[in-house]
C-alpha cells in the first residue's frame, strides 16, 4: 500500500491503519505475541478517541505520566504556530542560542530549589540522564579526581533505556541480550515499605543506609561520582520512601562527596502536587532531571538542572563537548512556556493533590479487597499493588494485565500495569466526576480477581 498525501492518511479506516502499524512500526517494550492495536487519533481534556471512534477516559497522561493540562489545548496549539511562523529551529551550539530556550532557561531555574540555576536541554528523559552522568564524571575529573567515574542507582528505578540511562535502570530485562552496558555501575536495594521481610526485621532505612555505607567501601567513596534516584519510584509502582530515607541518604553521599541525581522525569512539574517534588524528601540533589511535564507532551523536550559550581567546573577548559541536534528547539521550548503558564494559571500544582484526594477516597473499598495488597497515592499518582494473598504479600503479575485489559476494552478506561501494580497518573485537569467512573470501575474489576490472575465473569 503506498501513501500518498495526508488527505488520504485521514480517511483510511482503523483497520488499514492497524495493519500499518503492525507492518511498519516497531514499539517501545513491543513483545511478538502482541497484535493488537488501538490506534489513538484525537484528545480532548482527559478523553481520547481511537480510530474506531471510541473515547476512553486517559487515567495514565497519555500512558506516559504527562499530559499534566490535558489533552488537546488550543493555547499550546497556537504557541507552536507562532514560532514555527517565526523560527522554528536554529543551532543552540557554541555562540549560537535563540529566545526561547534562554526564556525556557531563566524560568526552569526560577521554579528550581535554591541553588539550581544552571540549564541543559535534551530532548527527553533518557537523554537527560545520560547527560547527568557524563557531567557529574566530567565535574569530578576536572577537580582532579578522574577516578570518580562509579554510579550508584537502585534495583527497580526506571531511569530510561540508551546505554547510558539504561545502565542505572534497575530491570534487568531492559538490558537482556543486548550486550555490555556501561562500566562501573552498581545497583543497590530500594525502599519498598510495603515489603519489610525484605529487611529481615531491620528499620528500612537503617537497613538501607548500611547496605549504601558497605557498598561505598567495597567500591572505595573516592571512585563513586554519583548516585542517581527517583523522589518516589515510579516504575516500580509509586513507591514513595520513609520520610527519613533521602534525608538520610543526602548526609551519607555528603560526607564523602558523592554527587546526588534526582530524577524527576515523572515526578517534576505538578505531578505530586509540587514543582519539583525532591526538595520537599530532603534530597537537597545537586543535578535535577526533567522532562514530560515540561510540554505535558506537546512536544520532546527534556532538561537537566545543575548546581551553579557544577554548571561552570564541566564548562571550562575544553567546555562541554556533549549535546543534541535539537537542544534548545525554538518551537518545543515556546510549547513549554506555555505549558508552565498554563500549569501556573490553571493552579494543576495544587490541583494535583485534589486529584489525589479523589483517587484515594474512590478507592477505598477498593483497599479492602482480597487481591489488593496495598493503594499507594503520591499526588496525581496512584499505584494499586496486586498479590495472591494478603497474609504472603506474593505478587499477582497476570492479575494486573488482565485488569487493565478489561478496564480498557470493557470500561473504556485507560490504566497501565508495572508487573504486578496497577498505575494511574492522569492529567492534572481530571475532575471529580470523571475521577469517580475510573475508580468505580477500577473497584469493580479487581472485585472479580481470582488468585490466577484470572477475572470471575461479571
Amino acid at each position: 500500500m503506498t501513501i500518498a498525501s495526508t488527505a488520504r492518511t485521514q480517511s483510511m479506516s482503523a483497520a488499514e491503519l492497524e495493519d500499518l502499524d503492525r507492518r511498519h512500526l516497531i514499539h517501545p517494550h513491543q513483545r511478538a505475541a502482541q497484535h493488537e492495536r488501538h490506534v489513538m487519533v484525537r484528545g480532548e481534556g482527559c478523553h481520547v478517541w481511537d480510530a474506531h471512534g471510541t473515547r476512553y477516559l486517559d487515567m495514565t497522561g497519555a500512558a506516559n505520566w504527562l499530559a499534566q493540562v490535558g489533552h488537546g489545548r488550543p493555547e499550546l496549539a497556537e504557541a507552536a504556530a507562532r514560532q514555527t511562523s517565526e523560527l522554528e529551529y536554529f543551532t543552540s551550539f557554541d555562540v549560537y542560542s535563540n529566545d526561547k530556550s534562554i526564556l525556557l532557561a531563566a524560568r526552569i531555574a526560577d521554579l528550581a530549589p535554591e541553588g539550581l540555576d544552571r540549564v541543559f536541554l535534551t530532548n527527553g528523559g533518557s537523554e537527560g540522564v545520560d547527560t547527568a552522568i557524563k557531567a557529574a564524571r566530567l565535574f569530578h575529573s576536572r577537580r582532579g579526581e578522574p577516578d570518580r567515574t562509579w554510579i550508584i542507582s537502585r534495583r527497580f528505578g526506571y531511569h530510561g533505556v540508551t546505554y547510558g540511562a539504561g545502565s542505572a535502570s534497575g530491570f534487568d530485562h531492559l538490558q537482556f541480550g543486548a550486550g555490555p552496558f556501561l562500566p562501573n555501575f552498581e545497583k543497590v536495594t530500594p525502599p519498598l515499605p510495603y515489603h519489610r521481610e525484605m529487611y529481615g526485621g531491620e528499620d528500612p532505612t537503617d537497613f538501607l543506609l548500611r547496605e549504601l555505607e558497605e557498598t561505598l567501601a567495597r567500591i572505595g567513596p573516592d571512585k563513586v561520582a554519583a548516585m542517581i534516584g527517583e523522589p518516589v519510584m515510579g516504575g516500580a509502582g509509586v513507591v514513595p520512601p520513609p520520610d527519613d530515607y533521602w534525608p538520610r541518604v543526602r548526609e551519607l553521599l555528603g560526607r564523602h562527596g558523592i554527587l546526588l541525581i534526582a530524577d524527576e522525569v515523572v515526578t517534576a512539574f505538578g505531578r505530586t502536587g509540587a514543582w519539583f517534588d525532591s526538595a520537599r524528601r530532603g534530597m537537597a540533589p545537586d543535578m535535577i532531571v526533567m522532562a514530560k511535564g515540561l510540554t505535558s507532551g506537546y512536544a520532546p523536550l527534556g532538561a537537566v538542572l545543575m548546581r551553579t559550581d557544577i554548571g561552570d567546573g564541566i564548562t571550562e577548559d575544553q567546555g562541554f563537548a556533549h549535546g543534541f541536534t535539537y537542544f534548545g528547539h525554538a518551537a518545543s521550548c515556546a510549547i513549554a512556556l506555555a505549558n508552565l503558564d498554563l500549569i501556573e494559571k490553571e493552579g494543576l500544582v495544587d490541583r494535583a493533590r485534589q486529584v489525589g484526594e479523589w483517587l484515594r477516597d474512590g478507592l477505598a473499598s477498593a483497599a479492602e479487597l482480597p487481591h489488593v495488597g496495598e493503594i499507594r497515592v503520591v499526588g496525581a499518582m496512584v499505584g494499586i499493588e496486586l498479590v495472591v494473598s494478603r497474609d504472603t504479600r506474593e505478587p499477582l503479575f497476570a492479575g494486573a494485565g488482565a485488569a487493565t485489559a478489561e478496564l480498557r476494552d470493557v470500561h473504556q478506561v485507560i490504566t497501565r500495569d508495572y508487573g504486578n501494580t496497577i498505575v494511574l497518573a492522569p492529567p492534572l485537569v481530571l475532575d471529580r466526576d470523571d475521577a469517580a467512573r475510573a475508580t468505580r470501575a477500577i473497584t469493580e474489576v479487581l472485585a472479580r480477581l481470582d488468585g490466577d490472575g484470572g477475572l470471575r465473569p461479571r
